[in-house]
Parts: C-alpha cells; structure tokens; sequence
C-alpha cells in the first residue's frame, strides 16, 4: 500500500468537467472489486423492471463504493480509510444508495454478532432506508436464504454471523451501549439543530475503537437554514480536508457543490448547470421537472426558493430570507466586514453610540456598538448578545444555535443572573474612557425593565443626558428605514456574525399605517433583541453627534 491523499485541491474543475470527485484510488484494488460485485448485484425493487445497481447507477456510485470498501485490508482486518462525506442533491438516491452499501457490509462481515447502524433523524427517514435494503432481500433468493427480514424492528439479520443491521430513528436512548462496527448517518443536516446531536452521535460511533474494520458514512443534502451544530462542523471540516487545508487521509469527502464563482455570478440557475450538484440527472433526477419547479419558485417568496436551492441545487443558504422579512435583510450579506472587531471598530471611529435591548428572562440581552468611521463616515456596527443558561433547557428547538453562537464569540451564556449586565456595562465604560461617548443621548435603551441596568450605568459614571429612553414598536420606523437606504447605498457595514444572520432571519416587518414594525416570526423560539439593539444605537447616531473628545486636523482635543 502506497501513501494517500484524500484532498482534491482541483475539484472545482473536476466537478465542472464531469470527472470523479474520489480523489484517490482503491488502497486494495482486489477487494474493491470485489464488494463492488456484491453491491452491483442488488436490485433496486421502486425502479421499473427491479434492476441492479449495476444496471442502473452512473460510475459516480461504483468510485464511492469502491473507495469505501477498497480502504480495508481483509489480511491485517484493518481500514484506513475509516470515515466518509457525501454531500448531494435530493433525489439523487441517497437513501437507496446508502441501504446499498450497508447490505453489502452486513454480507461481506466476517464479526460475528456485529452491529451494523444506519441513523436516521426520523422514523420516517428510518423507513425510507430500511424499505429499500429489505427489499432487495426479498427480491435475490440466495440472499433471502441468509438474511432474515425483521420489518417490526427494521432489522436485517445473517443467520451464519449473527450481524445486525438495524435502521434506527435517532434519539440519545437508541444509541445507548451500541458497539456498531459500521455506521450510515443519514440526513446529518437534521441532526444539527439537535441539542444533544453532538453526544448521541459520539456514542453511537463510540464502538469503532475496537473495531478497526469498521467505518462511518454521512450522506446528507444541504440544510434548507443557515447550518448549525454538527452538520457546520462536520460540513466545515469536509471541505477544509477536500481543499487541503487540513491533512486527514483517513477522513475522505465527495460534496457535490457548485464552485465559488458560480455562486457569485448566480450561473447555478442556468439549467444547463444542474448536473454540478446533480449527479444522476437523467437517472433519479429530472431535468426538465428542475426547470419547471425552478420557474415557478422564482416567483414566489425568497423562503420557498431558497429552499429548494438547497435541496435540489445544494446552495448553501447564508441568510433565509422571507417574504414578509426585513427589506434590509436582502443587503445584509454585502455589507459584511469580517475584520470587524469591537478593537477595530473602536480604532477607526470617531464617535460610537450603544444600543442596548433586554427583554425577559426568556429573551436575548442584545448590545450594539455602532461607530462612526473617522475617514468615510460610514456606520459601523459590532454586536454581543448574553442568554440565561436557563433557555438551553427551555428553548431546545434554538439551543444548539446558541451554543453555536458561544462558540463564534458572538454571545455568553451567563454564569449568573446579572452576568449579562456587568459584561454589557463594562464595554460600554471602555467606549466612555476611550473618549468616544458622546456627552448626551450615547446610549439607547429600551425604557422598560431597565432599572439594573441604569444602576449599573451609573456606578460606572455613565447617566444623566448620556442614557436616552428609546420608544419602541413603530417608533423605531425612521431607525428601520434609515438603515434600510444605507445597507443598499454601502455606508453601513457590520461583522458578519453569523448571530446576526439568524437574528435577520427571526425578524419580521409589519406596515402600521404609515409606520412600520419589526416583530419575531413564531413567538418563543424567534430571537430579534440584538437587531433591536442595533435600531435603538440607530435611533441615536441620526442624531449626528459628537463624542466627548473632538478629531481637530488629525489631532486629538478634549472638547
């Protein structure tokens, strides 16, 4: 066995010329071709006339087969490739293809009473890939004399081994003590909102470190939301290793994407390009049913599109955008300034307002500081938001993303119940003894509940004409509107947190007369205070003011 790579620095063009995306050869070309004949017998039943896989698939599936099962070498019981990625749009087989491959581990296993696994985030994802492997059971007599069908419990059992291969909808309980030498997670897009993803799937492949013959597969489409949780991290760390910037030859990815370029000159809604992230057009995937559908989502709202973007075209989707959504939010993404730090932010502006909205317990504690640029007089904005520890527990559907947001920097989960205010009241002294406060209406805030906020304020010797009540609700429109014009006009610029792209996304607009009124979408879950918080700092830099020390020709004076 020669060394290996499994980065594919050159997959952009690869994936554009139709070539394959497994970037190197079968480690052991004799037992590849050898799993590749058991898995090319298979017959796939829902297709007309029950073909094979080796009937039917386009040589895409035979290299991703063949890159799984030739990574093991049957004399030593070793595998050196032991975990794969697979990116891919819906209705490309995935399901099918990965019922395919775990039967043909369940037959070629030699551990006796081995655990086979494939995860499901449902019971009904659970069926949809137990449905195929049962029926390709059931339609080869020589495999039905050695393989019991168990449809009660979505097993497939060999009579000789004993293996198992279970299909098993996912929670932290199923997973418990499994010792599985082979593990399929399918649909890992859905496990990343999962609160305890992380863990459940940790003890799900927990069995491998005995198991050096045994391997984990991910087949997943693109998440419909920006992705969270396992599914970034795993999503991340694929393409870092498909590019080469991270060196793992035991970990190898095939994502069927568009390329940078592609992305940004929108040619991914040419239908000339769905092959890209299509692999099986023409196959499972049709293409004139991918123009029509693409036709008619174009003229809905940006929610239902960017949907289908992700799922059939694999467009990763930075900032879902709805139809009742903010109108700022369509400029968002352009404005982003990913060197923006509150340092750097703090270095170039001549004067910050704050922003600041606390809502309940339940609610984000959101903090906005927005400068003014000394050379442009751009806007600039940096945010922070804090959450009770609490709502991990009551709000599990978001906690993951919290968790997420920790992880970025761009929030803290309080360790205490006042937490949140220190840590808000301490960047706010640090803009005051910048000399960057001004004098009057510096720090915006929502006139209800404040009460230990404006005690803390004050201790710091920040009160008086420095703290101005915002009034909220359609109050805020000229803040909502101004802001609005300057993310389409490029003066305002902000961080690119990916906080704030969720919080866009929770965030509605509601005309009231002549007024306007930024609301959560679903009450609960839907999280908009550090949007309000950049409003409110709004409401204050309109105001045009100056900061407690003046810029006279470059030099610095105390006014």
């Amino acid at each position: 066995m020669t060394e290996w790579s499994t980065a594919l620095p050159d997959w952009e063009a690869r994936i554009v010329d139709r070539k394959s995306l497994i970037p190197c050869k079968p480690l052991y070309p004799e037992y590849a071709a050898y799993a590749l004949k058991v898995f090319k017998s298979l017959r796939v039943v829902d297709v007309y006339g029950q073909p094979t896989f080796g009937e039917i698939c386009d040589p895409w599936v035979f290299d991703f087969v063949e890159a799984i099962f030739g990574s093991y070498d049957k004399d030593t019981n070793k595998r050196y490739i032991r975990e794969f990625f697979l990116l891919i749009s819906k209705k490309n087989g995935k399901s099918t293809l990965a019922a395919g491959i775990m039967l043909t581990a369940l037959i070629l296993n030699w551990r006796h009473s081995a655990e086979l696994i494939i995860l499901a985030p449902t019971i009904e994802a659970a069926q949809n890939s137990f449905r195929p492997a049962a029926d390709m059971v059931r339609a080869n007599p020589k495999l039905t004399e050695n393989l019991h069908v168990q449809d009660h419990i979505r097993t497939i059992k060999h009579m000789y081994t004993k293996a198992a291969l279970k299909v098993l909808a996912a929670d932290s309980a199923t997973v418990v003590g499994k010792k599985a030498s082979f593990i399929l997670i399918d649909e890992l897009w859905e496990f990343g909102s999962q609160v305890n993803a992380a863990s459940m799937l940790r003890e799900a492949t927990g069995g491998l470190v005995s198991r050096p013959e045994g391997f984990v597969i991910s087949v997943t489409t693109m998440s419909d939301e920006p992705p969270v949780g396992v599914f970034k991290d795993k999503l991340n760390y694929a393409r870092d290793v498909r590019d080469g910037v991270i060196d793992d030859n035991k970990f190898l990815p095939v994502i069927y994407e568009f390329p940078r370029n592609m992305i940004e000159d929108r040619s991914y809604l040419k239908p000339k390009n769905f092959y890209i992230t299509n692999p099986n057009l023409g196959r499972s995937v049709s293409q004139e049913w991918l123009e029509d559908e693409l036709r008619k989502e174009i003229a809905k709202d940006a929610e239902t599109r960017n949907v289908f973007l992700a799922k059939h075209l694999n467009v990763e989707i930075g900032l879902a955008l709805r139809n009742d959504r903010w109108r700022g939010a369509d400029y968002w993404e352009a404005a982003a300034d990913d060197m923006l730090t509150l340092d750097n932010l703090l270095e170039r502006s001549e004067v910050v307002t704050v922003g600041i909205d606390g809502g309940g317990l339940d609610d984000l504690f959101g903090l906005a500081v927005m400068g003014r640029c000394k050379q442009t007089r751009d806007w600039l904005v940096w945010s922070h938001a804090w959450v009770q520890e609490e709502v991990l527990n009551l709000r599990k559907d978001i906690a993951q993303h919290l968790k997420q947001f920790e992880a970025d920097g761009n929030l803290t989960i309080c360790r205490d119940a006042t937490q949140d205010i220190r840590d808000c009241v301490d960047i706010v002294a640090r803009i005051k003894d910048a000399g960057l406060l001004p004098p009057e209406n510096a720090v915006g805030l929502d006139p209800y509940g404040v009460a230990a906020l404006v005690d803390e304020l004050a201790a710091r010797g920040i009160e008086g004409e420095r703290l101005k009540a915002v009034s909220q609700g359609t109050q805020l429109s000229p803040a909502v509107w101004g802001l609005e014009r300057k993310l389409k006009d490029g003066t305002f610029w902000h961080a690119g947190q990916p906080m704030m792209a969720w919080v866009l996304q929770n965030a509605k607009a509601e005309q009231r007369g002549n007024a306007i009124l930024i609301t959560k979408q679903i009450s609960g879950k839907a999280k908009i205070d550090p949007l309000v918080a950049i409003f409110n700092a709004t409401m204050l830099m309109s105001k045009n003011p100056e900061a407690a020390m003046g810029y006279i020709q470059g030099k610095v004076a105390v006014l």
